[in-house]
């Protein structure tokens, strides 16, 4: 039997108990996160700890307002707690659009979905374990006879987040030009013909992403980025393709 068409209050009403649901499980992650706050804030510093971050404190980072560390605490718990509850987040905003959709477009929100989620975990993964070390032993020790590192807490952990977060971003790259091709705002020879725009591009947010100048960390985030814009360009002909079946079967 057809699904009825739903009125607009009703879906003002779903809107609403999948927004409640969403923050009830945020605030739920966030309780969790702030738990462990501990465990996290070890593990987000152990990058920095193992290059002899602030000598005289024992390789502890310091805090100069009275505030600093408990905001820190508290901004690492809300923003892991929305990294835990992201999958969540997804799902609810899935199911609230896909009464309206075709069979054929579920199906690529339910596969896109996990995938970005993956794709983004694995950026974090390498921002934290591959880009961040090299980044952080070349900015401590960098200069290190005209001035000694004394870091702030503060700044250390907004560093971290904003890098792993864009890194996360930026692994999203073959999802979002499969995408557009799937739904034909991208071709595979448009890809082609702008490889070396592409490329430019890659150092250029490789850039703006690290912390440094120096060309090899430059390079450790450029280098996937070409990577990725080629995966996604073999992605590209792939959604070609299932563009063209879908056009010939209707």
């Amino acid at each position: 039997m057809a699904d009825r068409p739903m009125s607009l209050l009703a879906h003002i009403g779903e809107l609403k108990r999948r927004i409640i649901r969403s923050v009830l499980v945020l605030i739920g992650t966030t309780i969790l996160a702030f738990v462990f706050h501990r465990r996290i804030l070890q593990f987000l510093l152990a990058p920095a700890t193992e290059h002899g971050l602030n000598p005289y404190t024992g390789g502890l980072p310091v805090f100069t307002d009275l505030t600093e560390l408990w905001g820190t605490i508290v901004k690492v718990s809300i923003v892991v707690g929305i990294a835990l509850a992201a999958p969540f987040f997804l799902y609810q905003a899935i199911r609230f659009v896909s009464p309206g959709l075709k069979t054929g477009e579920k199906l690529y929100l339910y596969t896109l979905m996990p995938a970005g989620l993956l794709a983004f975990a694995g950026g974090v993964a390498f921002g934290y374990y591959v880009l961040l070390p090299p980044a952080i032993g070349f900015l401590v020790n960098f200069g290190g006879d005209l001035a000694t590192p004394l870091i702030r807490i503060g700044s250390y952990i907004n560093l971290m987040t904003m890098l792993l977060f864009w890194m996360g971003v930026s692994f999203e790259l073959p999802i979002v030009i499969f995408f557009l091709s799937r739904i034909g705002v991208v071709t595979p020879s448009f890809l082609s013909k702008n490889r070396r725009w592409a490329i430019l591009l890659a150092f250029v947010a490789g850039a703006a992403i690290t912390p440094t100048f120096d060309p090899v960390n430059q390079s450790l985030v450029a280098g996937p980025l070409i990577v990725l814009y080629e995966i996604g360009f073999l992605l590209s002909l792939v959604g070609r393709r299932r563009r063209k079946r879908a056009r010939e079967g209707a």
